[in-house]
């Protein structure tokens, strides 16, 4: 039987429940990563699209990423809370921030991408592989 992953923001306002087991789980280093988080990197599990349900509305930023794809940030204009993200080349796909979820500590990531971005001091998991790009899928 598969782990149900439940989360949303901070205040509430936008919730999601995912009844399947993520498809990739990863830790990103790439500049975009880095604004939004504050820090080093952002870390991400990434579901099927069909198998999302998402109650509250998201505010919705573009931007384009290091791999010139356009990705789409959903926040809470509430609480401003990072929730979800959404991929142009990759619209099957709903990636949500470890951060966000209820339980944190089903979050396993597998690799880190764009290490090519990584800072001395952002240091992760040394047993992860690394690339300096996304791998192939």
């Amino acid at each position: 039987m598969s782990q149900t992953y439940t989360g949303g923001c901070a205040c509430g306002a936008i919730r999601y429940e995912i009844p399947t087991e993520p498809l990739f789980q990863n830790h990103c280093q790439c500049r975009d990563c880095q604004h939004k988080s504050g820090t080093g990197h952002g870390s991400y599990l990434t579901f099927a699209r069909g198998d999302v349900k998402q109650t509250g509305e998201a505010t919705l930023w573009d931007i384009t990423g290091d791999s010139g794809n356009v990705k789409t940030r959903a926040f809470c204009l509430t609480c401003g809370s990072p929730v979800f993200m959404r991929f142009a080349a990759m619209p099957d796909v709903f990636t949500v921030h470890a951060a966000s979820l209820d339980d944190p500590g089903l979050f396993q990531p597998q690799v880190v991408t764009y290490a090519v971005r990584a800072h001395a001091w952002d240091v992760l998991d040394p047993a992860l592989p690394k690339f300096d790009r996304m791998p192939p899928m």
